[in-house]
């Protein structure tokens, strides 16, 4: 993996292309990400880059003289955080992960990664959480058909057997059941990048993408190219 940065949902939009075509397309507002750390194989055993995305305020803690605290922006960057986003000579940062890139080494601390390390006809996948839908029935959530909706049916929008009776006298595990649905990490992979607005800091990706607007997306070049 040669390219890879962090990126947060705007929304979808439509776009046309030169011969009329109309493209579905997800816009991410992709950086800028600074370098916060840099993993080097004799330090950490493997070589990686650690990049820092959207501003973050620090927490400030204050005490009184009998003792009591005060706590600022309680969700905040600790000192703990403070100190290493100091030593990369950063602000402090609210999203932090780690990309394994090929050309680790090349990155130095403080440095930015726009949007324009992608171009456009670029494949990549795409990482989110996915939107969280609460707790659901089978139908909803597994696809399973109803019973009739007569009123004498007594049998509508439930579970229905299970499958157990004396043998095996249990429910087998990976059952299709009623339960929590979605708010999972989610990869689409192969999407193809079909504009890039690097003075905004924009990309536009063909297809939908896992995620609320405003949710975190992850994008990183694509580990299998189709088509």
């Amino acid at each position: 993996m040669k390219k890879a940065i962090l990126a947060t949902k705007v929304g979808m939009t439509q776009i046309f292309k030169e011969d009329g075509s109309l493209i579905p397309v997800t816009v991410l507002q992709a950086g800028p990400c600074v370098v916060t750390q840099i993993k080097t194989v004799e330090n950490d055993g493997y070589s990686a880059v650690q990049v820092g995305f959207v501003d973050k305020k620090e927490k400030i803690v204050n005490k009184d003289k009998n003792g009591n605290k005060t706590i600022i922006h309680r969700h905040g960057a600790t000192k703990a955080e403070q100190g290493h986003f100091k030593k990369a000579g950063v602000s402090c940062k609210r999203y932090v992960r780690e990309f394994k890139l090929e050309n680790a080494s090349e990155y130095a601390l403080g440095a930015e990664i726009k949007a324009d390390v992608f171009a456009e006809g670029d494949k990549i996948d795409a990482t989110a959480i996915s939107k969280g839908k609460g707790f659901q029935g089978a139908i909803k959530k597994n696809g399973q058909h109803r019973g009739p909706m007569a009123h004498g049916s007594k049998f509508h929008r439930h579970q229905g057997s299970n499958g157990s009776s004396s043998d095996p006298s249990r429910v087998f595990k990976g059952k299709g059941m009623p339960g929590h649905m979605g708010s999972v990490k989610v990869t689409v992979q192969n999407l193809e990048v079909v504009r890039v607005d690097a003075d905004k800091n924009l990309i536009l990706v063909k297809g939908a993408i896992p995620g609320p607007k405003k949710g975190l997306v992850t994008i990183k070049e694509t580990v299998k190219v189709i088509g």
